[in-house]
């Protein structure tokens, strides 16, 4: 059994044979797939995503920092409704992204921290992306520790150091997906340092795919390969890895039926 912790299965790479990707992801073992929010336009195709497949598709909503733009004052009232009328699994994905572009880096910092608050409100996770970004992220992070937030840092291509780090701002589990099985990615050493415990698997599909799987559309039945990257490094069998990674995926998200 595994969960995918990241995967944007509502958006239009899927249309075209959702229920397939999903009774795929069911075959391979995967026992729920979880929906990260992007913005207000992503939405309803979120929230259908996850009425067509109950218990199994979770929703969370956020603001992703590369919507943030001149209007992300509007964007963040319509997550705040969100929060007081629906039921998510976690806060996401939010963060700060410097990679795409850095004409709006005040305004991500300024939904970052909103987003922040609003998990701990709500005692919600807090699904976090980071690119070019992870000192402004980690400082943030670490001002705010009194929160006492749980998250997962999504996509994590930081170094062990970086890890260590993130563990002294709260209880941040780190997503890892297809770029552990990339030669040259350099991820692969920094997951062999850090313990199970703080792991959970995730496909960010449809991109990221991992290899053999490389140049095509990413789904959640790809975690396979994930995990049995990650058993190899860890020298654990691939069973360990799959029952680990889902006891995390349950505590962090409370997913207790999945889980009992």
């Amino acid at each position: 059994m595994m969960i995918d912790t990241h995967c944007h299965l509502y958006t239009d790479a899927f249309d075209s044979d959702r229920s397939d990707t999903v009774a795929r992801a069911v075959q391979a073992g995967v026992n729920a797939i979880i929906l990260p929010g992007i913005d207000k336009a992503n939405h309803a195709a979120l929230m259908h995503t996850a009425s067509v497949f109950p218990n199994y598709c979770l929703p969370a909503i956020g603001l992703h920092p590369t919507s943030v733009s001149s209007d992300y004052e509007l964007e963040l009232d319509f997550v705040e409704q969100q929060l007081k009328e629906t039921t998510f699994v976690a806060v996401g994905e939010v963060g700060i992204d410097g990679y795409w572009s850095k004409e709006f880096m005040k305004e991500q910092h300024d939904a970052f921290v909103r987003q922040l608050e609003w998990a701990a409100l709500y005692r919600l996770p807090v699904i976090v992306h980071s690119r070019n970004a992870f000192d402004e992220l980690y400082e943030i992070l670490y001002s705010r520790r009194s929160l006492q937030l749980r998250g997962v840092f999504h996509a994590f291509s930081g170094s062990y150091e970086q890890f260590k780090q993130l563990q002294k701002c709260g209880d941040y589990k780190i997503g890892i997906g297809g770029v552990v099985t990339y030669k040259n990615a350099g991820l692969a050493e920094t997951v062999s340092k850090i313990d199970p415990s703080f792991l959970l698997l995730e496909t960010d599909a449809p991109w990221l795919s991992p290899v053999p799987h490389r140049g095509h559309r990413n789904e959640s039945a790809y975690l396979i390969p994930v995990a049995q990257k990650v058993s190899e490094l860890l020298k654990l069998s691939f069973e360990e890895v799959a029952t680990v990674t889902t006891q995390n995926a349950c505590d962090l998200f409370k997913l207790s039926y999945l889980c009992t």
